[in-house]
């Protein structure tokens, strides 16, 4: 046994390692991301097959850690992948938000610039490639073309533009560039009538349409990848969510065109669902974009593998690892501490300490990272206890996750009505939200992990067609509340007074716990 002195100091090098966790993968090497990626099975064994790919997931759940480690493990077995972080292709993402540009403008330079940092990848892999060629001139040869075919991008738009003076005159204008760019025209309209007064107020209407021929790319593309030889190329495209959604389904019909046709490609792309618009319907049934579950499918939600009320074991297993792979790469890390277990009963009091650290973050890594360096703070010196993770989670919540409502008082209106019907009045944890309402607020709460979906589409026997969703409220909501007289009696509210802690897959014995749609509509307004 260690004595108290050397106790007090493990524990301080345990802490001090916790507060030094990289939290954002984006940041960390390779190598690190490598040794830190723990798999909630069967997901990675989803994520690695060779089906083009959606797979969902919240801010931190983990999206970007999964396709980097995905990338390692592509180049160990001599695939070739190309990571693209939507974040930052191109030199001036603002362009694509601008609304003082046509949607013609905005979509053709995404295109342009998420085409840009593809190529460049291919060209690294051809050099890579080159020299163990057959015939390394055809290989530049195709790299020429792809080159010509980006070069031969012609955008085209037309704007219509109306004054309205003492004198009413109407101006057509046509504008066409070029830019370094596949073969893709677009060609893009609105009307615009400006309203002079003594004031100059100015009021803008009107539409744009976009038609892109996406022909002459796809042919090149299938050129170098032929040549290219065996390797398969995986397309790894992260942060989809932060391209505009009115862009996104021309992005996606870019994809689908040019490069899921590709026998050797293979594409996977991380997304945030209620962000997402991967398709735009045309007229006579023909669409823009990808169809989810034909072209791609969509199977993977990062948000059901590790959540505490859904499955315990499962939960407390994945972030016990988490936590002590992340401990392992650390500067201070103790080389005796070399289980998991060894080091959770070092830096916790007791096993119900960790459960409850667990239960906090709500099945969210990157919240379990920043959870545990509040922690590590809080209880400096000795080891950390259930009043610790309460207090962290306190503050976590109140520095992070309630920044949202801060900006969005509507928003913050919702959330303590639900906070008051649910917490206070129901004394339960979660809800049932109808699955057919639609609810911008339910959603942005949800995205702003403030709410937690634990299951879908809970059906009902004698209600055909009746579905809801289970939404549970965030730790922090309520951690003031635990061991009062006013703390949460159980998950859902039953029947006849009494609570459930699992999501039933019928609801009829929980029908208290039903959270109307028009209970939210008052507050929107």
């Amino acid at each position: 046994m260690p004595d108290a002195t050397s106790e007090v100091e493990m524990v301080q090098q345990i802490q001090a390692t916790f507060m030094q966790f990289d939290r954002r993968a984006e940041k960390v090497s390779q190598d690190i991301l490598a040794r830190t990626f723990v798999d909630a099975e069967p997901l990675f064994i989803q994520l690695s097959s060779r089906n083009h790919q959606v797979f969902y997931g919240r801010r931190g759940t983990g999206k970007t850690h999964a396709l980097k480690y995905l990338a390692e493990t592509l180049r160990a077995r001599q695939d070739m992948p190309i990571y693209v972080d939507l974040r930052s292709v191109g030199s001036n993402g603002s362009i694509y938000s601008d609304g003082k540009r046509t949607l013609a403008e905005r979509a053709s330079r995404l295109i342009i610039d998420v085409l840009e940092a593809v190529e460049q990848e291919l060209t690294a892999i051809a050099i890579e490639q080159i020299d163990n060629a057959r015939d390394a001139q055809q290989i530049t040869m195709r790299l020429d073309d792809l080159g010509a075919a980006i070069r031969s991008v012609e955008v085209k738009g037309t704007v219509e533009e109306e004054k309205t003076t003492s004198e009413a005159q109407e101006t057509n204008k046509t504008l066409s560039g070029k830019s370094d760019m596949k073969t893709v025209e677009l060609s893009g309209g609105f009307g615009r009538k400006n309203a002079v007064t003594d004031m100059n107020r100015t009021k803008h209407s009107g539409e744009a349409s976009i038609s892109i021929d996406f022909g002459p790319l796809q042919g090149a593309l299938s050129g170098l990848v032929d040549v290219l030889g065996s390797p398969t190329i995986w397309l790894l495209i992260d942060e989809w969510s932060e391209i505009p959604i009115d862009l996104q389904p021309y992005l996606a019909d870019l994809i689908r065109r040019t490069i899921l046709p590709q026998p050797r490609m293979i594409v996977k792309i991380a997304a945030i669902e209620h962000r997402s618009q991967f398709a735009e319907l045309g007229s006579g049934g023909s669409y823009v974009g990808i169809e989810i579950g034909a072209d791609v499918t969509a199977d993977i939600n990062l948000d059901d593998f590790v959540v505490y009320d859904v499955d315990q074991r499962r939960a407390t297993e994945f972030f016990k690892n988490l936590i002590f792979k992340h401990y392992q790469v650390g500067e201070r890390a103790n080389p005796l501490i070399d289980t998991a277990d060894k080091l959770i009963s070092a830096a916790f009091t007791q096993v119900t300490a960790f459960e409850e650290y667990v239960r906090a973050i709500e099945g969210v890594p990157r919240d379990a990272l920043n959870l545990a360096a509040a922690m590590g703070r809080i209880a400096f010196g000795r080891k950390i206890g259930v009043t610790d993770v309460r207090k962290a989670a306190r503050e976590w919540y109140q520095q992070d996750k309630m920044s949202v409502t801060k900006s969005a008082p509507v928003l913050a209106d919702v959330l303590n009505h639900i906070i008051n019907e649910v917490i206070e009045n129901r004394r339960t944890r979660a809800f049932l939200f109808p699955a057919a309402s639609s609810s911008t607020e339910i959603d942005r709460l949800y995205d702003a992990r403030l709410l937690h979906l634990l299951k879908k589409s809970i059906a009902s026997n004698d209600e055909p067609g009746r579905r809801y969703h289970v939404y549970k409220i965030d730790y922090g909501c309520y951690v003031d509340l635990i061991s009062t007289s006013r703390a949460p009696g159980g998950l859902l509210a039953a029947d006849e007074g009494t609570y459930v802690d699992v999501p039933p897959d019928d609801y009829r014995s929980i029908r208290r716990a039903i959270l109307k749609p028009e209970e939210i509509i008052p507050y929107q307004a």
